[in-house]
């Protein structure tokens, strides 16, 4: 089991910025992938961005050039630096964590961060 615990929310101007962050705890393995979704109200969950623990990144399209997700190994945390901020990424931000791979071993998500952004 992998526990996750996000933090970072709130509510921002369009056009600001702020930093979510997922501490991850119990069985990480060495090989994972750590990531943000997002979900707006009555829209499904979608892909933010991903990091593997060997720093590969892949973000959506509707973010590149203004979100950047990083990673700390050595506490097993997650950020993503959002600037820019635009109404349309108002939503509940999940932290999720896939232990390699993930299709064997499972993704486990944080309880999610409400990210509103007003215009």
């Amino acid at each position: 089991q992998v526990h996750l615990v996000e933090s970072g929310g709130g509510l921002v101007q369009a056009g600001g910025s702020l930093r979510l962050s997922c501490v991850a705890s119990g069985s990480i393995f060495s090989i994972n992938t750590m990531g943000w979704h997002r979900q707006a109200p009555g829209k499904q969950r979608e892909l933010v961005a991903t990091i593997t623990s060997s720093g590969s990144t892949n973000y959506a399209d509707s973010v590149k050039g203004r979100f950047t997700i990083s990673r700390d190994n050595a506490r097993d945390t997650v950020y993503l630096q959002m600037n820019s901020l635009k109404a349309e990424d108002t939503a509940v931000y999940y932290c999720n964590f896939d232990n390699s791979p993930s299709s064997v071993f499972g993704r486990y998500w944080g309880q999610g961060t409400q990210v509103t952004v007003s215009s």
